[in-house]
């Protein structure tokens, strides 16, 4: 699933989560859609495994593609953002305001930087179910 036409909200990170965790429902549902798809050996000869195997890789790299982007587009707002506020303390050591501030940006930026670390365990399984079931069916292009 991609992100949505009019562009993500880094802004709430509450928001960044539900965007990411509508986008990862086909990492969600991949043993449901490999089962209903691609057929045992019993039934091989009803359906192209090659083909739903194909189409499925495809969606499972644009939605990897899209998150990610999505995930580093906010991190490097949300770093702008602290980076901008880091200055400003600089400037005006008093402002507890400005620090308060400060600190909820830095928490919201780690917050961030870990949904990377999300990613690579929801792709990794992803990957591994789809490789179980589809390499006989179907090879991967390689990328270098």
């Amino acid at each position: 699933m991609a992100a949505p036409s009019g562009g993500v909200n880094c802004e709430e990170f509450a928001e960044f989560q539900e965007l990411l965790k509508v986008m990862r429902t086909i990492d969600d549902r991949i043993v449901h859609e490999l089962n209903t798809t691609v057929p045992t050996a019993s039934f091989a000869g009803k359906i192209d495994a090659s083909q739903t195997c194909k189409q499925l890789y495809e969606s499972l790299m644009a939605a990897h593609a899209s998150r990610d982007r999505v995930i580093k587009t906010c991190i490097a707002q949300t770093s702008a953002v602290v980076n901008n506020l880091r200055e400003e303390r600089e400037k005006n050591l008093d402002d507890l305001t400005l620090l308060k501030q400060l600190r909820k940006e830095q928490t919201k930026l780690k917050w961030m930087q870990s949904e990377l670390n999300v990613e690579e365990v929801v792709n990794d399984r992803s990957w591994k179910v789809f490789n179980e079931r589809c390499r006989i069916h179907f090879k991967p292009p390689k990328t270098e």
